[in-house]
């Protein structure tokens, strides 16, 4: 397993979410701001099943390289699926449900 610091596994992360057409891809810093994670990794799809199909790469290429999510929600719905790796959260959101609770805003504040 290789270990990525915090930053870097983020990067990858938005790489990953990129690579399968994830739209308005923000990276923020938050671990200044709290101590539930170092970054979030915000990401919208265009449809339930891009929102599961953008969830389902990252967790499938982060496990290649050892990583498994602490915690998984939303996979039922669809329309907002978070992945918990402890350091980093990734949240995959329809762009709706991303509008309605502005996380971005509220963590860039």
């Amino acid at each position: 397993m290789s270990t990525l610091t915090s930053e870097n596994l983020a990067k990858r992360i938005a790489e990953i979410l990129d690579s399968k057409k994830g739209r308005d891809i923000q990276t923020i810093n938050i671990e200044k701001k709290t101590i539930i994670a170092d970054y979030f990794v915000i990401c919208s799809g265009t449809s339930t099943t891009q929102v599961k199909g953008l969830a389902d790469e990252v967790a499938f290429q982060l496990k290649q390289q050892g990583r498994e999510p602490a915690r998984t929600e939303g996979y039922e719905s669809g329309s907002w699926i978070l992945l918990d790796y402890l350091d980093v959260v990734v949240h995959v959101f329809l762009q709706s449900e991303r509008e309605f609770y502005s996380l971005d805003k509220l963590w860039q504040a």
